[in-house]
């Protein structure tokens, strides 16, 4: 088959041509190669798009599980720091009317809620004064929300019945420093406030 600058020299699906003027081969058609690796191309990104989503979903389980961890370690500080707090306080009223009110609790909640993680919601808090004669007084402070995991959520996605939350509760204990050290038997008439919201 001859043209105007050459001589068709290849075959069916790859027509090379010999250019004359230029003394070089050159080509009309993609060849069966190029064609290949072209269509492996666009299988490897229709094989990504898949995987993607069920890979981001393995990796955010774990860290999901991390933060709600590490959540209830804050919370836990929360109330432990709270009851520190509480434990410093004198009584309210003048001897031998002393009393533990309401002066007491809103130092200790305040203390609470300003520490507990941003990711909790409902958040609240309980304390509870515990006190008595020849015994050992002290405060209990409880800290409470409620953390939302995204598996739950995609559970739900798929059909499972699973709660929207799991509550984190922590509850701290500390004797208050005012009280005698022979005091060791623990006071067992409580008073307790709350819970107060956020």
């Amino acid at each position: 088959m001859s043209t105007r600058r050459g001589v068709c020299l290849a075959s069916r699906r790859s027509k090379w041509y010999w250019d004359s003027e230029a003394g070089v081969k050159t080509m009309n058609q993609v060849s069966e190669h190029e064609v290949k690796r072209h269509h492996q191309r666009g299988q490897s990104t229709v094989e990504i798009a898949l995987i993607t989503p069920l890979l981001l979903i393995a990796l955010y389980i774990p860290a999901d599980f991390g933060i709600a961890f590490f959540v209830g370690n804050l919370t836990q500080n929360a109330a432990r720091e709270g009851a520190r707090i509480g434990s410093e306080l004198q009584m309210s009223g003048t001897a031998p009317s002393l009393y533990f009110g309401s002066t007491q609790v809103n130092t200790v909640k305040k203390a609470v809620l300003n520490r507990m993680p941003a990711f909790l919601s409902n958040k609240s808090v309980t304390v509870t004064f515990y006190d008595g004669t020849s015994c050992m007084e002290f405060i209990q402070v409880t800290a409470q929300g409620d953390y939302n995991f995204f598996l739950y959520q995609l559970m739900r996605l798929f059909g499972g019945t699973t709660p929207d939350f799991i509550t984190i509760s922590r509850t701290t204990q500390m004797r208050f420093t005012y009280q005698p050290y022979t005091n060791t038997d623990y006071c067992t008439t409580a008073t307790t406030y709350g819970p107060y919201s956020s």
